[in-house]
Parts: C-alpha cells; sequence; structure tokens
C-alpha cells in the first residue's frame, strides 16, 4: 500500500475513532449549501439544510449554520458563537408575505408575555423586511447571530437596517423553523439533521 495512501486511510480512521463530527454539504431544490461557512470572522458549520413549501410550492431553501451541529434547538440555541439562518427564495414573495410570516412564526412558539418583551424589536425586523419591497426567486437571505452585536439582516451582500440587541430575540427567530409549533415539521427535523 503507498505511503500517502496508508497516512490519508490513517487520518480518517483516526478522525472517525475520535469522534470528529462529520461536515456535509447540502443541496436542496438547485440551492447548494456548503458545509461550512465563515461568520462574523469564525467558521461555523451546516447543522442541516431543507426545503420551505406551501401548498406544494416550494417557497425557499434554508440552511442552518452554528459553531457545532446540535439535534435540538436547546443545544444549537446554547452553544456560544456566531450562527447563520440562511434562505433562498425559489418563488417571488412580497416582502409583506414573508414578514408577516417570521412575525407570525414568533408569535406561535412564544408565550404572551414573551412576545410582549420581543415585540418593539419584533416591530423593527419586520421594519427592516417590508424596505425590501419583495424578494424575487434566488434572493439570498441571511439572518445571523453576531455574540457582539446582535441579530443581523443581510440580502445578499448588503446589511439591512441595524443589528437588533438581545440573543432571546434570535432564539425566538430559531423556534419559528425549530420550535414546538414550526412552520414545517419535516423542515425542522432536516434542519435539525435528523432528515
Amino acid at each position: 500500500m503507498p505511503t500517502p495512501f496508508r497516512h490519508a486511510l490513517a487520518a480518517l480512521l483516526l478522525s472517525t475513532a475520535l469522534g470528529t463530527p462529520s461536515t456535509f454539504a447540502a443541496d436542496v431544490a438547485g440551492v447548494h449549501f456548503d458545509d461550512h461557512a465563515a461568520v462574523a470572522g469564525s467558521d461555523t458549520v451546516l447543522n442541516g439544510a431543507g426545503l420551505r413549501t406551501r401548498f406544494m410550492l416550494k417557497v425557499y431553501a434554508i440552511g442552518l449554520y452554528g459553531p457545532k451541529r446540535a439535534d435540538t434547538v436547546e443545544t444549537f440555541a446554547a452553544v456560544p458563537g456566531p450562527k447563520r439562518i440562511q434562505i433562498v427564495t425559489l418563488r417571488e414573495l412580497t416582502a409583506e408575505q414573508f414578514a408577516d410570516a417570521l412575525l407570525d412564526g414568533i408569535r406561535k412558539n412564544t408565550s404572551d408575555a414573551e412576545f410582549t418583551r420581543l415585540q418593539p424589536r419584533a416591530d423593527e425586523f419586520r421594519a427592516q423586511l417590508l424596505a425590501l419591497k419583495s424578494t424575487p426567486s434566488g434572493s439570498q437571505i441571511r439572518i445571523e447571530w453576531l455574540p457582539a452585536s446582535g441579530t443581523r439582516l443581510s440580502v445578499g451582500n448588503e446589511v439591512r437596517g441595524r443589528d437588533i440587541p438581545g440573543e432571546d430575540f434570535f432564539r425566538a427567530l430559531l423556534r419559528i423553523w425549530l420550535g414546538e409549533k414550526p412552520v414545517d415539521g419535516e423542515l425542522r427535523n432536516a434542519l435539525l439533521g435528523k432528515a
């Protein structure tokens, strides 16, 4: 057996034996999600990716990135460091449709008292989304948790609005897809790497 091949095989067996988490890329409805993404200068890994459909129509592909993989929303949210929700639209949506769907998802997955605390920041985030007017098919939307500044909305490579403070707000956004009442149960499993 040639020496370079032996070294590669040994490295693979060692990483498996040590339990090094495997990484994977994903292709969802023609959208590619890399196995790693740089967020705020830190390396994050793809936790899972899936497809959001509504009435049999493909709405968007979504990938979830964090410092390490996790199979529950609690574990994923508790890991310190930057995180990313990456959405690629597969059909044109009005900004109002997109904003209202996100706000509805927050409302369904929070108590009345928690939603009251989040309301001013949720309204600010909704205003940032409404400023988009529309999200054509193929729009790249990133919602990132940046520990130094808060939740950042970017479309393409352009930051929209100011960063919204408070990790509780980002966790509320996560629960839209990963909470007890997610927008789609199968999508929840896919984002948690269970599909």
